[in-house]
């Protein structure tokens, strides 16, 4: 089922998904239209005074026209397509390069495009020359001479309308996608959705339940854990009346014979298929079930915008800006993950403990290095750190980031020098009188 699951979020991700319903979508659509023009019923048309009958040769000209500009303005498309996102991966990080490929403005321009050659191309065939003798039913679809399919002609039409619109959003989609402050959002607002769905209980802060250990169950093959059926499993351990205590996360990177559960209360090579099949291992992580993927995309991004080669503070603060309100929001949820809802103290399925602490070293603690040695970064993660801890209500979080304040602290004391130091020294006393 994991497998499946998988596959379906995976598929409608990919690149050519669209465009490949919208080829069958509109072949289906063009056939339709053809099949009616043939039948007669668009014969009213010919009765319609703004509505100036085309005629098979200009009909076939038309058609043409757009099958090709469309095929054209497709491959135009990808190739400011796949430029963009060559562009940002190499310099906002190549774990970008999902996110620019699963763009659904990206991936619904090209599909209108390609969709369009295709029902210009299929209604194309259904032309019939002045010269050439028609069929019983085309005979009667049209007072002209040959076969001009009129209805489908006014569908190409509005295609075309389309087209163009589509194009005109497209060109400025695509430099409005490739935006620093635009890809921080995108990433931003993800996460924060993502914790909103994996952690829905807020103001409380029990603790998560902890391993109850039993018989080790290992990974099958290499790779990063890309998702977890849940459901599946605690189905499976009800059945055969045993606890499964997970020992890794989705995100986690698992080789042949590491241990990935253990199981207590039966023997886990009667589980063996069946627990498997509720993994998905690929070569690559992706979002789905792994917060932790979306702050290592802030993280990168806040860490190269202050390497030396490209020294861009202000890229950073936008980064910090949205790992602080993630944080915020991680902070004052209850961090035990809901799987078998109200009877989740019974639950025979134990996930492995997502607590606090792990969260602040992911975000703050990963990028705290680079930003103690940037005098304008490291005055906002101040700023940010304290704005983080005001909507948290346990005071052992909060204590946290002021230890993660007294780290970036220490560390900025050994990186700056001069008056760069003593700015930041005033900063951090504002920062203790006003805020804790």
């Amino acid at each position: 089922m994991a497998e499946i699951r998988f596959f379906w979020s995976r598929l409608n991700a990919n690149y050519w998904f669209y465009p490949a319903l919208f080829c069958i979508g509109a072949a289906a659509l063009a056939f339709t239209m053809v099949a009616i023009d043939r039948a007669g019923f668009a014969e009213f048309l010919n009765d319609v005074s703004w509505i100036v009958p085309a005629r098979p040769q200009g009909a076939a000209d038309m058609l043409t026209v757009m099958a090709g500009s469309m095929i054209g303005v497709a491959s135009t498309v990808f190739s400011i397509t796949i430029a963009a996102v060559a562009y940002a991966s190499g310099n906002y990080g190549p774990r970008l390069l999902t996110n620019f490929m699963e763009d659904r403005g990206n991936q619904l321009s090209l599909a209108t495009f390609i969709g369009s050659f295709v029902y210009a191309l299929i209604v194309l065939r259904a032309v019939r020359a002045e010269d050439e003798t028609a069929t019983g039913a085309e005979s009667v679809a049209t007072a002209l001479p040959g076969f001009a399919p009129q209805l489908s002609l006014l569908v190409a039409y509005g295609l075309m309308g389309l087209c163009v619109a589509v194009l005109v959003f497209f060109l400025n989609h695509v430099p409005s996608s490739i935006r620093i402050n635009k890809v921080l959002q995108g990433i931003g607002a993800r996460l924060l959705d993502g914790i909103r769905d994996t952690y829905p209980v807020e103001d409380e802060f029990g603790d998560a339940r902890q391993p109850e250990g039993g018989k080790p169950m290992t990974a099958w093959k290499t790779g990063y854990v890309q998702l977890i059926d849940f459901e599946d499993l605690v189905e499976i351990a009800r059945k055969h009346d045993c606890t499964i205590s997970l020992d890794v996360r989705t995100g986690d990177f698992v080789h042949r014979d590491m241990v990935l559960l253990k199981i207590d209360g039966c023997d886990p090579e009667d589980l063996i298929d069946k627990v498997r099949g509720c993994f998905t291992l690929g070569a690559t992580r992706t979002p789905d079930q792994d917060l932790q993927f979306l702050i290592d995309e802030l993280v990168e991004i806040g860490m190269r915008a202050l390497s030396p080669g490209i020294n861009d503070p202000f890229t950073a603060v936008t980064a910090l800006h949205w790992l602080g309100a993630a944080t915020a929001e991680i902070g004052r949820r209850d961090l035990r993950k809901n799987i078998c809802g109200s009877e989740e103290d019974e639950c025979p399925v134990i996930p492995v403990p997502d607590d606090w602490d792990h969260y602040v070293k992911r975000g703050f603690g990963s990028i705290r290095s680079a930003v103690a040695s940037s005098p304008i970064a490291a005055e906002v993660m101040l700023d940010t750190l304290a704005h983080a801890a005001v909507p948290i209500r346990d005071e052992t979080r909060q204590q946290s980031l002021k230890d993660e304040a007294e780290k970036l602290a220490e560390q900025a004391r050994v990186l700056m020098v001069g008056p760069d130091l003593s700015r930041f020294e005033d900063h951090l006393r504002k920062f203790n009188q006003n805020f804790w």
